[in-house]
């Protein structure tokens, strides 16, 4: 990223949606420890053009080209990412933070119920239980979640081939 930090130092951002290029990282709540520190991601990278536009269009094509340049799987790229959830799924999340995970919706930001979809989530350290954070105002996100169905179809069409129901939940707005 522009900002010149270690992904340690960048915490808030929010991936959005599930495996397709309609995925997307969603820096508005985003901050950045820069020394002792911390900003938002706007200020830090001072570039609202490379944010809503090639810093989207590379994380979304990021697993292909990993595979064109290396000429193999981005599987270990998966790997981590599932050891990172596992690891904020049985440690917690801290008091005022929270990661993004890919559960199954509760109708949260326009998806419809039970679609899984990578969400922001806290994590109950004690319980393990995962909560949707739904405080979060979505500007710039809902009009790129607002378009977005392609989960929504993929679902519909997994439901048809084994002759389950195709009734699609209402969304939720927030």
């Amino acid at each position: 990223m522009k900002a010149g930090v270690r992904p340690s130092d960048v915490e808030k951002v929010i991936v959005w949606e599930n495996h397709s290029n309609n995925r997307f990282p969603d820096v508005s709540h985003a901050t950045i420890r820069k020394g002792h520190r911390t900003v938002d991601a706007y200020t830090a990278v001072n570039d609202i053009k490379y944010l809503h536009g090639p810093f989207i269009s590379t994380t979304q094509k990021r697993g292909a080209v990993i595979i064109q340049k290396r000429k193999f799987s981005s599987a270990i790229t998966a790997a981590k990412a599932a050891c990172d959830h596992m690891h904020d799924w049985h440690f917690g999340t801290n008091p005022g933070e929270w990661v993004s995970m890919a559960v199954p919706s509760d109708g949260a930001y326009v998806t419809s119920l039970g679609l899984v979809f990578s969400f922001p989530v806290t994590v109950d350290p004690n319980t393990k239980e995962y909560s949707v954070v739904w405080h979060i105002p979505v500007d710039f996100a809902r009009v790129k979640l607002s378009a977005n169905y392609e989960l929504e179809q993929e679902r519909l069409n997994a439901l048809r081939i084994v002759g389950a129901s195709d009734t699609v939940d209402s969304p939720v707005l927030v």
